[in-house]
């Protein structure tokens, strides 16, 4: 089994930016912590973070037929982007939708993930165990 972990906007800037609500942990510490637990369980990751709308479309229309889920934080696209959105729906994946922070419970503008209605579950609010329980939903779905 194979889960692409996708991250979009800025997220490449993760324990320097607002550490108060994202959390004083790195992108590069997440994935390593994701890809361990990934091996305990005999499950391959690959990891790609790009601050580029069409380049994470073109990573998901290319994850078809490599991997079997994805886990995707889309960073502010979450809040906006159709053509994500859509993207998701084309690819037929199971794709799980994470958040470090509670989006419900910030800015009102960040309460509306357009492309939840196309993932398959949303786990928001829990730091960087958000990615742990992401990966292990998206495992679980890619098995059904």
């Amino acid at each position: 089994m194979k889960i692409l972990i996708m991250n979009g906007p800025n997220l490449n800037l993760l324990g320097e930016r607002e550490p108060g609500i994202y959390g004083s942990e790195s992108l590069d510490s997440i994935n390593a912590d994701l890809a361990k637990r990934a091996a305990k369980l005999g499950v391959d990751t690959e990891f790609y973070q790009s601050n580029h709308e069409g380049a994470l479309i073109d990573k998901l229309h290319a994850a078809r037929g490599v991997f079997d889920a994805i886990v995707l934080n889309a960073g502010a696209y979450t809040h906006y982007s159709i053509a994500i959105r859509d993207a998701i729906a084309a690819i037929k994946l199971p794709v799980v939708e994470v958040h470090l922070s509670n989006i419900h419970a910030r800015e009102s503008f960040r309460e509306n993930s357009v492309i939840a209605p196309v993932c398959a579950g949303q786990i928001s609010g829990f730091g960087s165990y958000s990615y742990t329980l992401g990966l292990y939903a998206a495992i679980d779905k890619a098995k059904k």
